[in-house]
């Protein structure tokens, strides 16, 4: 078993673009019955579109495993022991600290009780995954994937195998 560190920070109105940041379904919407199915071609090109970009977008998975099936280039660091995953964590928090947004957010005996349960969760085979509103309305995304396998998603391959 080992981890994988994710970061992604940008405009809040990315982040809260969920249809980019979940798997599409499946099986596709039914074809437009006619030229006049205007609603219909509609989904089915949006649902071409997002098959298209939720494998290679850099947005947060709303499901943390997903992060597996993103680009190797977006691996932010790998670690076999929980300890060193969580520190990545830890360091994150440390540097990104000062531009939350919430004053609450910054209180470092907060922060270090989120990196030891971050710990503990990975020692565990769990995924991590936190997220920060920053200045401006920015959104900072950190999580840490538990691979080989994941135990909520055993069938995602590991990206750096």
């Amino acid at each position: 078993m080992h981890h994988h560190g994710y970061l992604w920070t940008g405009p809040k109105k990315s982040f809260d673009n969920e249809a980019l940041r979940r798997p599409p379904h499946p099986d596709p919407p039914p074809a437009p019955v006619s030229d006049e199915d205007v609603k219909a071609e509609q989904l089915l090109k949006r649902y071409r579109e997002v098959t298209a970009e939720f494998p290679v977008a850099d947005l947060p998975p709303i499901e943390t495993a997903y992060w597996l099936i993103k680009p190797r280039s977006l691996v932010r660091g790998t670690w076999d022991e929980s300890k060193e995953a969580a520190g990545w964590i830890g360091e994150r928090l440390s540097e990104y600290a000062p531009r939350f947004a919430a004053e609450t957010a910054r209180d470092t005996t907060r922060l270090a009780r989120l990196v030891h349960v971050a710990a503990e969760q990975l020692h565990a085979g769990a995924d991590v995954s936190y997220g920060f509103y920053l200045e401006r309305p920015s959104y900072l995304s950190l999580a840490v994937v538990t691979c080989s396998p994941n135990l909520s998603m055993p069938e995602l391959a590991c990206p750096v195998a």
